[in-house]
């Protein structure tokens, strides 16, 4: 797989989805970057605190919900992903509409659940 992954909401609590997503995308050689509250390292990836100006991202995969979206939604769009994923508990219509506005497509679905079916 090739689909350079930015995972959004990265936690380093072992019983977060984000970081059982950062764990499977890396252990599935997908390339993962991601982004999070506190510096740490999911293995092997380095969980950032500032927004980086990332290139060639394929899918963002989103963990934080609505409200929390709202800061990342220029973000996001500026890193001219393939794809964003929103995860349970992350569905935005209004950052939907956005992505359409700049030709992103968006899935309401789970990471985990789509590499886990080899739908990713």
């Amino acid at each position: 797989m090739s689909k350079k992954t930015l995972v959004i909401g990265a936690s380093l609590k072992s019983t977060r989805y984000s970081y059982l997503a950062v764990q499977r995308l890396a252990s599935m050689q997908v390339e993962v970057v991601a982004f999070g509250l506190k510096k740490g390292v999911v293995s092997g990836v380095e969980i950032d605190t500032e927004l980086m100006p990332y290139e060639n991202i394929h899918t963002v995969t989103l963990y934080l919900n609505p409200t929390r979206q709202k800061p990342f939604y220029d973000y996001i769009i500026s890193l001219k992903p393939k794809r964003v994923v929103f995860n349970p508990g992350t569905e935005n219509p209004e950052f939907y509409k956005l992505l359409h506005e700049a030709g992103i497509l968006y899935e309401v679905a789970c990471t985990l659940v789509l590499l886990s079916t080899n739908q990713y």
